[in-house]
């Protein structure tokens, strides 16, 4: 059977992601990997601020929560730990927190805590604007695990608004995103489509047909975010299901 006989094997809508499917913990994994640092770098902005939430809310300080997210990152490498996660175990992010604290639970003091992690900034991590954006989480009594899931999935809809937003490069696409980006997370608009037409000189069934074209680009590249990290196509409409979940809990 020609590659292409097999391609037309594949039923509409399976296997469109089986190349992604856990595709970036796997590579994350592999140090010989030509995308192992891409990889892990990918992995380390989507997860070091909710690793980060999780120590502070569960009793740490800023400069000890610091400490421990430099310094678990740290040890994921010195170990090659990722390649410990299998997706027929649970979510990587489950994989991830019990992993860190696994390593808190391991009794690193400070001391060794800023050795480790400060001796090997793998990655650049502003943990200045973390303390900024931990300060405006809800002060209730949510879980430690809770606010991990929480700052997870706000964490992953700004990477998907970041990549959206690097789709519109020219000036007058910018001006477009700008306009119509606030149609993103709600139906509920100050502006009309009308009175956005008359801004971009469109026409209404032209905004209406950009503000289409955007969400279902939003859609699709949220989606390609979840499949890095899941196993199965099954586990995407779930794992994206819990996201919105996290967010409204």
């Amino acid at each position: 059977m020609s590659d292409k006989q097999k391609n037309r094997s594949i039923p509409s809508g399976e296997g469109r992601f089986a190349t992604t499917h856990w595709s970036v913990v796997q590579a994350a994994g592999l140090p010989n990997s030509s995308r192992y640092k891409s990889s892990l770098e990918t992995l380390c902005k989507t997860y070091w601020y909710p690793l980060y939430a999780y120590l502070r809310r569960h009793g740490y300080n800023a400069d000890q929560a610091g400490d421990h997210t430099q310094a678990f990152f740290a040890q994921l490498m010195e170990k090659q730990s990722i390649r410990l996660a299998d997706p027929k175990r649970g979510k990587f992010r489950s994989f991830l927190l019990t992993s860190l604290k696994n390593f808190i639970a391991d009794e690193y003091d400070r001391s060794q805590a800023q050795k480790r992690g400060g001796g090997k900034n793998i990655f650049s991590l502003d943990f200045e604007s973390a303390e900024g954006q931990y300060s405006l989480e809800p002060k209730d009594e949510m879980s430690p695990e809770k606010l991990f899931d929480r700052s997870w999935a706000i964490t992953t809809l700004k990477n998907t608004l970041d990549r959206l937003h690097g789709e519109y490069k020219s000036d007058r696409k910018k001006k477009l995103f700008e306009h119509l980006k606030t149609y993103l997370t709600t139906d509920k608009q100050t502006a009309t489509y009308n009175d956005i037409a008359e801004k971009l000189k469109m026409t209404e069934g032209a905004v209406k047909v950009a503000v289409h074209r955007l969400r279902k680009r939003y859609r699709d590249l949220l989606k390609e975010e979840i499949t890095q990290t899941v196993s199965s196509e099954s586990e995407v409409d779930e794992e994206i299901n819990e996201l919105f979940k996290a967010l409204s809990g």
